[in-house]
């Protein structure tokens, strides 16, 4: 088990950028998939990206070409930059350590509004 700490949302206008970082508290390295998942208002929760520990990487088709995930084994971080944010963005985005039976961060909030 690791614990998940996940930073870097906030309000941000459409057509924008930000980055959201995850820090485990343990290693990385020996869990398969590290992810980012979000969940909207009145919707499920949904995979947005994962890599693998070798760095292959799965992303919903909506944000394919806008997102990317990327990790750290040597730091314990896992990354997801986002760019041209847009409003159906907006959700709580989690952090995932070993698919949806593993650890969960407590998520972060990201807008998109102007």
């Amino acid at each position: 088990q690791v614990q998940l700490v996940e930073s870097g949302g906030g309000l941000v206008q459409p057509g924008g950028s930000l980055r959201l970082s995850c820090a485990a508290s343990g290693a990385i390295v020996g869990i398969y998939y590290m992810g980012w998942y979000r969940k909207a208002p009145g919707k499920q929760r949904e995979l947005v990206a994962r890599i693998s520990r070798n760095g292959f990487t799965d992303y919903l088709d909506s944000v394919k070409g806008r997102f990317t995930i990327s990790r750290d084994n040597a730091k314990n971080t896992v990354n997801l930059q986002i760019k041209i944010l847009k409003p159906e963005d907006t959700a709580v985005y989690y952090c995932n350590a070993g698919g949806p039976d593993g650890d969960w961060g407590q998520g972060t909030q990201v807008t998109g509004s102007s």
